[in-house]
């Protein structure tokens, strides 16, 4: 048998039996299809699946005893590698189920986390994956002992299992502050870039959909980037900011981000913190929406969910339907474009639509660009000619008194020139 190398070892596959335990028989298609993407995505050939209706979660095991039972014969059968389960479980129930299914158990969570190690490949995004994967393990840390071990301590009778429990723990503890203060070093030189983007007259816009929505495309198409654009979930996962440039002189800085999924984990949330927060620093959203997805619009609550935790829920937002060339009928994009009041509906694979995107996306530019009148002394002409920097001048006139202008400008320049604002 070859020897593992670190090129092959994400291409092993492993075999893994998978457990629904939604609660809603109406998201059962949605469930096992995004489930099932992420196991492509991980590499894992799901052999099987089964479904508990669960309202509430089982202490001991999360499924009920006569699951567990049922769930063991179909491992058995299938002779897979890992379960699978569909939620988040505490390390009590993964220890409890893999004792009893004599086998690996993987919740939603170390699922999601292992696919967003395997694509994180900057120093940023693979300091953000530690740190998730670190918050992750702490709460389990108890349940990696055995309870012979656990039940050893006491005065005088401090067990071997304790101790190691106690030692893990301090260095789990002392690596997340570590890896904290490191993103809290990116986070300000994120924030230095975002300032020193701020002294061009462009406004910040940020893509944000579902994984596999086609933001990547979106964004390789309108800034001539060369970016992964995979279909599988999370093919992107370190931002990128990129200079767009719009017709008649407009321009807007443009940044991707890592795609949201349904109960998008905590713990990513929180570890990328210093990434998401380009959605909440941003002038305006595009929002891409996958409208050829059969449960397109239970992905598109599922943004908005994520958006509003990041406080982003009142910027103004461009909805791009995206994948029109899979549609059967342009029917429904008439429709959706009629009932979305800023919409546009575009192929970014074939370069359909793009035309009315940009215009769609100028518009939201002029919006943000304040439109002014001013009269500006002769001893404050410089700012004048900051105008050409910070926005676009329409008209520059001198006259007797100072100079008139007529100009587009950035917020923080028209509150430069309040003192020289002439009345509409």
């Amino acid at each position: 048998m070859p020897q593992e190398t670190e090129r092959n070892r994400w291409e092993l596959v492993e075999s893994a039996f998978l457990v629904y335990v939604n609660s809603e028989e109406e998201d059962d298609a949605i469930v096992e299809a995004e489930l099932e993407g992420l196991c492509e995505a991980a590499h894992i050939s799901p052999v099987g699946n089964m479904r508990q209706r669960l309202d509430r979660p089982h202490k001991g095991h999360y499924l009920g005893t006569g699951k567990v039972e049922e769930l063991k014969a179909y491992v058995a059968d299938t002779n897979c590698d890992v379960v699978i389960v569909d939620a988040e479980l505490s390390g009590m129930q993964a220890r409890n189920l893999a004792e009893a299914l004599e086998r690996k158990v993987v919740d939603r969570t170390q699922l999601i986390l292992d696919i967003f190690a395997r694509r994180a490949h900057t120093r940023e995004g693979k300091l953000q994956v530690e740190l998730a994967q670190l918050s992750y393990l702490m709460p389990r840390l108890m349940s990696q002992y055995t309870k012979f071990e656990r039940q050893r301590g006491g005065i005088g009778m401090r067990g071997p299992g304790e101790m190691k429990l106690e030692a893990d723990k301090r260095l789990t503890r002392d690596r997340i502050a570590r890896l904290n203060e490191e993103i809290e070093e990116v986070r300000a030189h994120r924030q230095h870039q975002r300032q020193a983007r701020r002294r061009f007259p462009f406004p910040f816009a940020t893509i944000v959909g579902y994984t596999s929505a086609g933001k990547s495309t979106l964004m390789n198409r309108l800034a001539g980037t060369d970016l992964l654009a995979d279909a599988m979930p999370f093919a992107t996962l370190d931002p990128t900011t990129k200079k767009i440039d719009l017709p008649e002189g407009y321009a807007l800085f443009l940044t991707d981000t890592v795609g949201f999924i349904r109960n998008l984990p905590t713990h990513l949330v929180a570890s990328f913190r210093a990434t998401l927060e380009e959605v909440a620093f941003s002038d305006f959203v595009i929002h891409v929406v996958d409208v050829s997805h059969e449960y397109w619009e239970d992905q598109v609550n599922a943004v908005l969910e994520t958006v509003e935790s990041l406080g982003a829920s009142e910027k103004p937002t461009l909805t791009v339907f995206n994948k029109i060339d899979r549609l059967a009928s342009h029917e429904l994009l008439r429709t959706l474009v009629a009932e979305f009041p800023n919409s546009v509906a575009i192929s970014a694979t074939e370069g359909i639509g793009m035309d009315e995107l940009q215009r769609k996306i100028k518009e939201m530019v002029q919006a943000h660009l304040g439109r002014i009148r001013a009269l500006v002394p002769f001893s404050e002409a410089a700012l004048v000619e900051r105008c050409y920097d910070y926005g676009r001048v329409l008209v520059k006139d001198y006259r007797e008194d100072g100079i008139y202008l007529e100009a587009e400008v950035v917020p923080e320049m028209e509150r430069v020139l309040k003192p020289y604002l002439l009345a509409e």
